[in-house]
């Protein structure tokens, strides 16, 4: 317990019930879980594969798995569960595959994968539009996320719209099962009503996971609280950490009650709170903490640092959003010059992507480097994309999204015509695309050149997927990417060489992951839980980069949550921007209150907040108007400029001399 603060330790010694350690930001609830987590292993007696500590991204998860590796040795970690919520959902699913009535190998739809069937039942239906389509998709996940199924989605619905969406809803869900797939959601869905449906198999889940910690649990949804209260059972053992001030998803489902619903759900619940703050200079969390108490709250906290008063926060009001974005870069210049700074000490936050445009331009003319959070993921090329379909096929032929993805490419003179009379038959038959290509009727329907394409196809299929599980896997993935040529593929449908050498690239360190993953699973697994693993992964780790060591980052507010920078710059501080015009509209300010606070608290040393007397919006300049949460920080605290209130002329001199000596730099280069 060396180095932890009182509360920190009563955190860690709290272990013989329900306990919510309400973390606020920079608190160190990091070090308290992963603390925990070795305690329990070395001091109370606990086996490590009865433990389960859970959280939302990768990124959290190896981090937690990381700092946990140092603090034991040897075997002492051996089968402890680190992970994602929804990686554990896959797990449960995979040890439970026959009871949910699922075959081995199963495939994980994705948004896009999930939208392609969306519009193909609206298409079967004679209904559905780009707009209509995307908010039925939006809705089958609201409602999987609040643990509503079809029946009861069919029950609830109070117009025309609503039945439609239900029904839609169960038949996307049939499609799904005949499939063989599952989407994001039902990662997390399936295993509650598996638990709810089978108490014994829930015992056995409640046997081997006897300790349960769940990081960032302001971020759940009610399915996830619901998995959380039936994996605890009686027995009540758990360790919760969130900070509803930090609650700032419920667009995804997000409920920071649940925080709440413990004290209801679990009487004898112990309430622990981190408030201080190892990040941040005092003025800073002296605004944070002004701004949020705006925001009602079931748990009072306030956070306070060791660390000093530090600086005033400053506010600078540019003329217009072009003058924002100079003076962010021309403050980034100076700061540098002045404190020796490193360009990667500088976050610009804002709360919509679009704003990000500008400062691009505004820092690529100082030629300053920067790094957009959120950039192309590594799954989402084209060739990556391609070969992950391939491999979904092998270990899951009923997936017909990823046939009608590969069925051409590369091409095999298997036209659009061609593949509508097969999907025709296989909707008729009630069977899948693959299904349908050995089927003798299907001469009936196709000329009998075609016949023979699909089903050279198809059997090459089962002839691949016969060496992936009796021979080398590896090799078998090798070959696939070999037999169907990809590499000259690549070469030919490619704008130029080294476009080209890229994808192939892409290719090869795919295949070079697998076999990682194959080497480190052990007991030569089989290829349809490599492919499931690194779906999944692919789905929770697209925005999820560690990218941009030396650079200046933009990124989002929401990207933001679970950093920190020395330096911060909250751009945009308008009404319609932040808060944002929707949630204005739906009178949701405290989350927009919540995603400034979570701004405000990224900052280390120093923070500046900028805004616009005028800003471009379609095509013309329109007036800003202040954020209202502006008013609502410390002014004691606060150094306005640009609103009547001018640089004094040192100040004005050490900004020439800063934009000097970056022009004699750029010349230098």
């Amino acid at each position: 317990m060396s180095g932890l603060n009182p509360r920190q330790q009563a955190a860690l010694l709290a272990i013989d019930g329900p306990v919510l350690v309400l973390a606020g930001a920079g608190s160190g609830k990091t070090r308290v879980i992963t603390q925990k987590i070795a305690y329990l292993i070395q001091q109370c007696g606990y086996n490590p594969r009865h433990i389960a500590a859970v959280t939302f991204t990768n990124k959290a998860a190896r981090e937690m798995k990381a700092r946990v590796g140092k603090l034991l040795k040897g075997k002492e970690s051996h089968g402890l569960r680190v992970s994602t919520f929804h990686t554990l959902g896959l797990e449960i699913i995979r040890r439970e595959i026959q009871t949910l009535g699922y075959k081995p190998g199963f495939s994980i739809f994705d948004a896009a994968d999930a939208m392609g069937l969306i519009k193909e039942l609206g298409r079967r239906e004679g209904t559905g539009d780009g707009e209509e389509e995307k908010q039925l998709q939006w809705q089958i996940s609201h409602w999987k996320n609040a643990f509503v199924d079809p029946e009861q989605a069919l029950r609830e619905a109070v117009s025309d719209q609503a039945t439609r969406a239900a029904l839609l809803y169960a038949q996307y869900n049939r499609h799904l099962k005949a499939y063989n797939a599952v989407d994001f959601d039902d990662l997390i869905m399936l295993p509650v009503q598996l638990f709810e449906r089978e108490p014994e198999i829930l015992q056995q889940w409640q046997n081997r996971i006897r300790y349960l910690l769940v990081d960032e649990y302001q971020d759940t949804n009610a399915t996830q609280y619901r998995l959380v209260q039936l994996l605890v059972g009686l027995s009540a053992r758990f360790t919760v950490v969130g900070d509803d001030d930090q609650s700032i998803y419920a667009w995804r489902g997000a409920q920071p009650e649940n925080l709440a619903l413990l004290q209801r759900d679990f009487p004898g619940l112990k309430v622990i709170k981190l408030e201080q703050n190892y990040r941040s200079m005092g003025r800073i969390l002296k605004a944070a903490n002004q701004l949020i108490a705006n925001n009602e709250h079931v748990f009072e906290k306030r956070l306070w640092s060791e660390l000093g008063h530090g600086e005033p926060l400053r506010i600078i009001q540019a003329a217009d959003d072009e003058d924002e974005a100079q003076r962010v870069v021309s403050e980034i210049i100076h700061h540098k010059f002045q404190h020796k700074a490193d360009f990667g000490d500088f976050a610009i936050l804002y709360r919509g992507n679009h704003q990000s445009r500008i400062f691009e331009k505004a820092l690529r003319e100082q030629r300053i480097p920067y790094t957009i959070s959120g950039s192309t993921s590594f799954f989402s090329h084209t060739e990556v994309k391609d070969i992950m379909a391939y491999l979904r096929l092998v270990t899951n032929p009923d997936d017909d999204a990823a046939f009608l993805r590969v069925i051409n490419t590369p091409r095999r003179e298997i036209g659009p015509t061609t593949l509508e009379k097969l999907g025709g038959y296989a909707m008729n038959r009630g069977i899948s695309l693959f299904t349908a290509c050995f089927e003798l009727g299907l001469a009936q329907h196709l000329p009998e050149r075609a016949v023979e394409r699909l089903r050279g196809f198809a059997e090459w299929l089962v002839d691949i997927a016969h060496r992936a599980d009796k021979g080398d896997r590896m090799a078998a993935v090798r070959d696939l990417v070999h037999e169907i040529d990809y590499r000259n593929w690549l070469q030919d449908s490619s704008r130029d060489l080294k476009q080209a050498e890229r994808r192939v690239q892409n290719i090869e360190e795919l295949i070079e992951w697998i076999g990682r993953m194959h080497e480190q699973e052990g007991n030569d697994p089989p290829l349809t839980d490599l492919v499931a693993k690194l779906t999944l992964f692919d789905i929770m780790d697209r925005n999820d980069s560690d990218e941009g060591e030396g650079t200046v980052r933009l990124m989002t507010l929401h990207a933001a949550k679970g950093l920190e920078f020395p330096h911060v710059f909250l751009v945009g501080m308008e009404e319609e921007l932040l808060p944002h015009r929707v949630s204005i509209e739906e009178e949701n300010i405290a989350e927009e209150r919540r995603l400034a606070y979570v701004g405000i608290t990224r900052a280390q040393r120093t923070l500046t907040m900028t805004l616009a007397a005028k800003r471009r919006r379609g095509g013309e300049m329109v007036r800003c108007e202040p954020s209202r949460f502006l008013d609502e920080l410390p002014p004691e605290d606060i150094q306005w400029e640009g609103k009547g209130v001018e640089l004094d002329p040192d100040t004005r001199q050490a900004r020439g001399k800063a934009h000097l000596a970056n022009l004699r730099g750029l010349l230098g280069q």
